[in-house]
Parts: structure tokens; C-alpha cells; sequence
């Protein structure tokens, strides 16, 4: 009797919404419902055509599940990546994977936040009004959790697909990244997550217990 293959590996594709106006000037967008830009639409169109599809790197044959933010800029991401389809995947909006609450720094830039708190940074003090650090941890873990139980039935019962998907923020995959990987959420600030970049999150040595980041920002234009 042959023996059956193994199956591969599964993986996380975690996706940040293309370009607003508030990113391309810098100012901090967490609850505020900003649209995509022209541009923005655009880099999505065309991570489209060249990520998503039959045989391309995210193949709809084997995604499991899509959690997509609820913010319109996200939410447009996820259609302008799926919409080509026959079919697209199935998914599921949740706050669970918004982005972080800025709170009373809600729509302000970094040097005004700074002339407000010159010591102020967001991966040791959080946002007043807001999350946390902690707050934001224990979110993000959470999220981390659901992905690992997918990710366990298909490899050790062949429940279900592959693949996940997670369209989000730039500061929620920074630190979706360090916490996947076992780090302290302050080790995001070593990433730099470019407007539809697609980072791909898996495991080493075959095995469960050793995540890993497998790439960042694929095909995305950086800023």
C-alpha cells in the first residue's frame, strides 16, 4: 500500500490594507473609517493579479479562512485582492483584528504626539484613552490562538485547508509578527509593514511548535 505524502505545512498570509491619505501623511489611524486613496486601490489591484489566484502563492483552493478588519480601508483590501475570482473565500469581519486604539492620539503624527509626550512611545507606553500594551498583547495572542487550532487540524487531522488569511493595520501585523514568532510586541518596531504588503508566517524543521516569518512585504512598493 503506498504511503501517503505528508501535508505541507500550514501558513498564515497576514495583509495590511493599501494606502489611505492619513497613512501617506503619517497620522495615526485606528477607529477613524479612512477610504483608500487611488494609489491605494491600485497596489491592491495589482497584489491581485499577481498573489491571488489558482497556483499563485495565495491559492483560494487552499485558505481555510480570511478574518478581515472591519474598517473600510480593510475590508475594501480584501475585496480588491478576491473579487476576481469565481468564488470568493470564505471569511468572516471582525474587530478582532482592527487596528490598535489610538485613543486620545487618534489622527495625530508622530511630532505632535511628541510635543504632547516627548518620551512617548507607542511599544512601551500604548495610547491613554486607548490599548495598551497589554491590551493589545492579549488581542493579538488571542488571534494568534485561532490561527494555531486551523493550523493544527489541517496538519494532524486534515480538517479543513491550508491556508489562512488576515487583512489588517500596520501596527496590528507589527505586532501579530513578534508575538508569532514568540518575541515581546516591542520587537514590531524592527518591521516596517508597507501599505498591502503581504507577509507570509508558517513554521520551521516541519513542525508546529517553531513559528516563524517566512517573508515580509512581498511585492509591495515601499515608501
Amino acid at each position: 500500500m503506498a504511503q501517503q505524502s505528508p501535508r505541507p505545512m500550514p501558513r498564515l498570509f497576514l495583509i495590511r490594507h493599501g494606502q489611505t491619505e492619513w497613512s501617506q501623511n503619517g497620522r495615526h489611524t485606528g477607529r477613524t473609517d479612512i477610504p483608500l486613496t487611488a494609489q491605494g486601490e491600485r497596489e491592491a489591484s495589482e497584489q491581485a493579479k499577481v498573489l491571488v489566484g489558482e497556483d499563485r502563492i495565495i491559492d483560494p483552493r487552499n485558505i481555510c479562512t480570511v478574518f478581515v478588519s472591519p474598517r473600510v480601508r480593510a475590508h475594501r483590501t480584501f475585496h480588491l485582492l478576491f473579487d476576481h475570482l469565481p468564488e470568493i473565500p470564505h471569511h468572516v469581519t471582525t474587530e478582532e483584528v482592527r487596528e490598535w486604539d489610538y485613543g486620545e492620539y487618534e489622527g495625530l503624527k508622530p511630532a505632535e504626539i511628541k510635543a504632547r509626550n516627548p518620551t512617548w512611545t507607542i511599544w512601551k507606553d500604548g495610547c491613554p484613552g486607548g490599548e495598551s500594551t497589554e491590551d493589545m498583547c492579549q488581542r493579538v495572542d488571542n488571534v494568534i490562538a485561532k490561527v494555531r487550532e486551523h493550523h493544527r487540524e489541517w496538519k494532524e487531522e486534515g480538517k479543513g485547508s491550508r491556508d489562512v488569511v488576515i487583512v489588517a493595520h500596520g501596527h496590528f501585523n507589527r505586532v501579530f509578527i513578534s508575538r508569532w514568532i514568540n518575541f515581546p510586541l516591542s520587537l514590531g518596531t524592527h518591521f516596517n509593514v508597507e501599505p498591502a504588503g503581504v507577509a507570509i508566517l508558517g513554521y520551521n524543521h516541519n513542525n508546529l511548535a517553531e513559528p516563524a516569518l517566512n517573508a515580509l512585504n512581498l511585492y509591495a512598493k515601499p515608501i
